[in-house]
């Protein structure tokens, strides 16, 4: 697994809603944790359910709960490699399109990518009633913004080669683009090979992805650029 340690471009001011996220991350997994009951009845209440989510009966007997679960299974983990793996790629990418696009605008972009990438996840899965959790949507959305921005900044990362794992620089294009490929692959191999059962939100991914490209190049100050760090 390639992983990523940093990123090129410095910051001119404080991601604050970005560290902010992280932190309500790092909380509502450490709630989780905290016994086993808590963390069924979080899961119970506040994970997503595709047949939930578009089912009007449901709406109709819950009074629109799993709208509300749209946004707040976001915030929930199933264990410390998923947590962890999910914030890693937010502190690293999101700080800067914080930078870019600024504190209330990022803020905004988080939550719209996390209902596209979830809604995405209910459409391709509707008749579901597995309860679906993790950031890795949003935090997808911040990836494809990412690569909007700043295409041409330098991630170093640690690449496998057998039993080496150097520690190899490689433009952000390249970085993002390969982790899309494979998601996108991973969501329609199960087409491909006519066996639709499916234990990871793929198309979550995929269009949290394409979501943020598009919502960054909406939500982007006019009057700035994106920057391209060699």
């Amino acid at each position: 697994m390639v992983l990523p340690l940093r990123d090129s471009p410095a910051v001119r001011r404080r991601p604050w809603v970005n560290w902010a996220l992280i932190a309500l991350n790092f909380a509502v997994f450490l709630l989780e944790m905290a016994s086993p009951v808590t963390g069924e009845w979080l899961i119970g209440n506040f994970a997503l359910r595709p047949t939930a989510l578009l089912s009007p009966d449901a709406w109709a007997a819950s009074g629109g709960w799993p709208l509300v679960t749209l946004f707040t299974s976001a915030f929930l983990h199933g264990s410390w490699g998923h947590v962890l793996g999910n914030m890693l790629y937010l502190w690293i990418f999101g700080d800067n399109l914080e930078d870019r696009l600024g504190h209330g605008r990022y803020l905004l972009f988080y939550v719209l990518c996390i209902a596209l990438a979830n809604l995405a996840h209910a459409v391709a899965n509707p008749t579901s009633p597995i309860p679906t959790i993790g950031a890795s949507g949003a935090v997808a959305g911040v990836l494809g913004g990412y690569i909007l921005s700043f295409p041409r900044a330098r991630v170093l990362a640690l690449v496998p080669i057998g039993a080496f794992v150097p520690a190899v620089r490689v433009p952000a294009w390249v970085f993002l683009g390969l982790w899309f490929f494979v998601q996108l692959a991973s969501g329609l191999a199960p087409i491909w090979l006519h066996d639709l059962t499916q234990t990871v939100a793929f198309w979550a991914h995929i269009n949290g992805f394409l979501s943020g490209v598009a919502l960054a190049q909406l939500l982007s100050p006019r009057q700035e650029k994106a920057e391209e760090p060699r």
